[in-house]
């Protein structure tokens, strides 16, 4: 029975204990953060209540959003701590300057990403511009919608990738392999996007490849900011900057556009990640994470390991 259970040193349970622990937590406290936000909304007014539940406009995806966010990080911290039996910052959470280098960076890195995927279709006229948010909304219901969308994929990055690429793909490593830890927390990140509106199997091979892509950036750094700011950026000018559907949804774009190109180069409905479109942009993005973590990677000592 303790073969079964535990690691070979019998100091913790075995990766896929942990792992269904995490799960198991997650569920917990995700339904608990809900009934407290319910009961608030409640409180407030009843008929907000259906609002949240459907999470039909922003400001109840914002809410939805933090009860994720209290979930994932209690569960993530409660049993990286206590089962994992490892310090919260070996996730790859140091707080320090270069963790908030790292973020502006990959946020930095994805403007030039989506930049590339826009222009690319306008060249090939796929992509048809028809103006500016302030061309059509008031400033106050601009500036009120961007800063609400880009607190929302602040939310999201963190989430996404403290799950993904910190205790899934981390766990796994330590169970597996770093290679099979890498593949199957990409090919789960790509599984949780297929029910997705829009979404098909090739929007889910689409984003396991930019888990690949966030994985890297863990990898370089051996840190989740890196990751966090790219998966922020992504998610904010693919929707908010540029104007395309994020992951089936639609956000409030600055930029308004109407895509009419091949469904398997743009991506459809879905957005540029579901389409063959994003492939060169990713592979932009690597050369520039290669070139902004190059003195870093050379610095680490060849033995250091990505996951403990």
């Amino acid at each position: 029975m303790k073969r079964i259970f535990l690691t070979a040193d019998k100091s913790r349970l075995r990766a896929g204990w942990r792992l269904a622990l995490q799960t198991i937590l997650a569920f917990l406290f995700l339904a608990g953060a809900g009934i407290l936000i319910g009961v608030a909304l409640y409180i407030t007014s009843p008929d907000l209540i259906e609002e949240f539940t459907n999470s039909s406009t922003p400001a109840m995806t914002a809410l939805s959003m933090i009860a994720k966010a209290l979930a994932f990080t209690a569960s993530i911290f409660l049993t990286r701590r206590f089962f994992d039996k490892r310090s919260i910052a070996s996730l790859g959470l140091t707080i320090n300057f270069q963790a908030l280098s790292d973020v502006l960076a990959g946020i930095v890195i994805t403007f030039v990403q989506m930049g590339f995927i826009y222009l690319l279709m306008r060249a090939f006229g796929w992509i048809t511009f028809q103006g500016f948010a302030w061309n059509f909304d008031p400033p106050d219901q601009v500036v009120g919608n961007v800063l609400l969308f880009l607190f929302i994929f602040l939310l999201v990055g963190w989430n996404e990738e403290l799950l993904s690429r910190g205790y899934h793909l981390q766990t796994l490593a330590s169970g597996l392999n770093l290679f099979w830890g890498v593949a199957i927390s990409s090919v789960i990140f790509g599984f949780l996007h297929i029910f997705n509106p829009d979404a098909s199997w090739a929007a889910a091979l689409g984003t396991a490849l930019a888990g690949l892509f966030f994985a890297f950036a863990y990898l370089r750094t051996k840190q989740l900011w890196l990751p966090i700011g790219l998966h922020i950026g992504w998610n904010f000018f693919e929707g908010v900057g540029f104007g395309f559907p994020v992951s089936g949804l639609t956000i409030y774009p600055l930029t308004r556009i109407e895509v009419s190109g091949p469904e398997l180069w743009t991506g459809g409905g879905f957005g540029p990640e579901a389409g063959l479109i994003a492939l060169p942009a990713l592979i932009i993005g690597v050369g520039l994470i290669i070139l902004l973590t190059r003195s870093r990677h050379e610095q680490q000592p060849k033995n250091t390991s990505a996951v403990e």
